[in-house]
């Protein structure tokens, strides 16, 4: 038997279903149209009944009796009258006609006495920038009648403007920038302080549109959200500015929000963004919450200068490369971040000229993250070394086509002491907290199309994302969760976004444990081994290839050649080497069993005999409890865990690994 097809949906069927809703939407209408008087009365007698039940529930029980007496006559009464149930009838009708009609009060058809008094001001006010002495017919006169050139104007509740249309002469330069300020800031100050007003210029039309502009929210919590890989969301917005909604959650209930998301990565026109504002602004705030998406596709340095531990949270955590405070730290890792950007340009470079893709580990996103580097300018300075700024000269020049991209935040008070190279690639921008209107537009590059206020919450700002208008902008509340200050719930939120924990780079352990393995073979026999003594005495590498032993992965050979995995190193001091290679990428840290042995020295003669092998001895560690005359670590296989950032071991020093977990 044949199987029927399924129905299928016409090519005309959302026509069809439009024109359905629509004659529905009618046939709804019409009825209510012409069962509006039974409506009403059906209305008006709930009403009563209800005011009956409430009579009879206030009467007091030893007067319901003559009550209900009362009632018993009166219905007795209407019914031995002639006409009697009739006239019953229409007025029950009638009173519930009356109660069930529609109490709303009618809206005023135009604005009250107080209302018309604003109005009549805000017209005066206009009269010497709308006005000309050689017009013969002007819109604007002293006196003059405010109806003629305000066509719509609402008001709140308060009785203050919400929305206003103005007309303008055509000769008033609406396309200079000055002139639309002066009449921005007469509108604000004549409408209302303390509110954000929405100006819209029709220059064809010859209309200025004034809106108030409701808050934005400011209870957005940290948390993930609907983005791709590349795109970043700095925060929030008003929704007639962008045409995209993100769904975001409020606690048990959900909304839709319209996000400001700045995309990131080779083909992005905005690499690098630029982030100012006032102390407690939330320009902090900002920097964490970019890494917290970042460290979902990429891995993330971070750099303070504000030496307040903002970041603290972040240290130890897979995908981060390091938090530094420190200068030495700032420089070195800058230093290793130039290095990691040539070193993918050349890898990049050379896949392709032998075309084939770019490797892996050359297209993992890096983000440099940078709080307050001119707090470094002023004590390099001091101190007679280099300016850390001068370090980011090629991540941000080269930084697009290395999939590094460069966040600085810096206040407002020291924007001069940026280097020219932050302030000419840095074309993303964002201002946190108030400021006037001269500032914002001397870092955003134009001027915002609102009014700024005195009087912002933390993370309230603007954005502007190279040419693209300038956005409001609510940072998404991400605390630092080690503050007292923090509210539990923001707390958690940051907490649950935290990637887990990583063991500390370079740690040693034997047999995969944590723990270090002691022993008890005397310092003789680890002396004669070629390994490190408990007084970090060393025997040279010729030594320890005439012997047989192993080269100890900690002593490289060649310092030009062989850099073990310790040379670079995040921590409270800073980093202790120069460029490492990182490892592959899209693999977690791995721990293998590293075997380093050394070539015979090319001074020894082909017919030395080589020296007898040592004794097998068992992992060990080099530990302060295991440092002293008696306790010795003679390792000949260590298990070694590498840190995020490890160099490449040349081939001539480096063994095949002997086993790999």
């Amino acid at each position: 038997m044949a199987r029927r097809p399924l129905p299928r949906i016409l090519s005309t069927g959302s026509a069809q279903i439009a024109r359905s809703r629509e004659l529905a939407r009618t046939a709804a209408d019409s009825a209510t149209d012409v069962l509006h008087p039974l409506i009403t009365t059906t209305r008006g007698l709930r009403r009563l009944a209800s005011a009956g039940r409430r009579r009879w529930t206030e009467t007091p029980r030893d007067r319901r009796g003559p009550l209900l007496f009362l009632a018993a006559s009166v219905i007795l009464v209407v019914v031995l009258v002639p006409y009697g149930p009739l006239l019953a009838v229409v007025t029950l009708t009638s009173a519930a006609a009356w109660q069930g009609r529609d109490r709303t009060p009618p809206a005023p058809d135009g604005p009250d006495e107080s209302q018309i008094e604003r109005l009549q001001v805000l017209y005066e006010a206009l009269v010497p920038h709308f006005s000309t002495a050689e017009d013969p017919s002007p819109l604007y006169v002293h006196g003059g009648d405010w109806e003629t050139v305000f066509p719509t104007q609402e008001f709140d509740d308060s009785g203050r403007m919400a929305h206003l249309v103005i007309r303008y002469p055509a000769y008033f330069p609406d396309g200079e920038a000055a002139s639309r300020a002066r009449i921005e800031q007469l509108l604000a100050a004549k409408s209302g302080r303390g509110r954000e007003y929405l100006f819209v210029w029709d220059e064809e039309g010859n209309e200025l549109t004034v809106s108030v502009l409701s808050p934005l929210p400011t209870d957005i919590a940290a948390q993930r959200f609907v983005s791709a890989p590349g795109e970043t969301v700095l925060g929030f917005t008003d929704p007639s500015r962008v045409q995209r909604t993100l769904p975001l959650a409020f606690g048990t209930d959900h909304r839709d929000v319209p996000p400001v998301v700045w995309r990131t990565g080779i083909r992005s026109t905005e690499p690098h963004l630029l982030a100012v504002g006032h102390p407690g602004s939330g320009t902090s705030t900002l920097l964490r919450s970019i890494a917290l998406q970042a460290l979902q596709h990429g891995d993330v340095l971070i750099v303070e200068g504000g030496g307040t531990g903002e970041y603290a949270c972040l240290a130890g955590r897979e995908g981060v490369l390091g938090v530094e405070i420190g200068l030495d730290g700032a420089l070195a890792a800058l230093e290793w971040a130039t290095g990691e950007t040539e070193r993918r340009l050349v890898a990049a470079n050379e896949a392709r000229q032998a075309g084939y893709p770019a490797p892996q580990d050359a297209k993992r996103p890096l983000w440099i993250l940078l709080d307050r580097p001119t707090a470094f300018t002023h004590l390099a300075e001091a101190e007679g070394r280099k300016d850390p700024q001068s370090l980011l000269q090629v991540p941000l020049r080269h930084g697009r086509a290395a999939a590094v991209t460069v966040v600085v935040a810096e206040q407002f008070d020291a924007l001069d002491s940026l280097s020219e190279a932050v302030c000419r690639h840095t074309r993303a921008r964002v201002t946190l907290g108030p400021a006037p209107a001269e500032q914002l537009t001397a870092v955003l590059g134009a001027p915002p199309h609102t009014t700024p206020v005195d009087d912002l919450p933390p993370g309230r700002g603007y954005a502007r994302l190279g040419s693209a208008p300038v956005h409001r902008l609510q940072v998404p509340a991400t605390p630092d969760p080690y503050d007292d200050a923090t509210s539990d719930a923001h707390r958690q939120a940051v907490l649950d976004l935290l990637p887990p924990r990583t063991a500390p780079a370079g740690a040693e352990t034997a047999s995969g444990t944590k723990a270090p393995v002691e022993t008890d073979a005397p310092a003789e026999s680890a002396t004669a081994s070629g390994t490190e003594t408990a007084d970090d005495t060393q025997t040279t590498p010729d030594d320890r290839a005439g012997t047989g032993a192993p080269v100890d992965p900690e002593t490289p050979e060649d310092p030009e050649t062989s850099k073990g995995p310790d040379d670079v190193q995040v921590s409270d001091g800073g980093w202790s080497g120069g460029a490492p290679t990182p490892a592959p990428v899209g693999t977690a840290v791995p721990k293998i069993i590293v075997t380093k042995t050394a070539p015979p020295p090319p001074s020894a003669p082909p017919s030395t005999p080589p020296a007898p092998a040592p004794p097998a001895t068992a992992p060990q560690t080099v530990t302060a409890r295991t440092a002293g005359p008696t306790r010795t670590a003679a390792p000949e296989t260590a298990l070694l865990e590498r840190p995020v950032l490890e160099p490449a071991l040349p081939e001539a020093a480096v063994a095949e690994p002997a086993a790999a977990e």
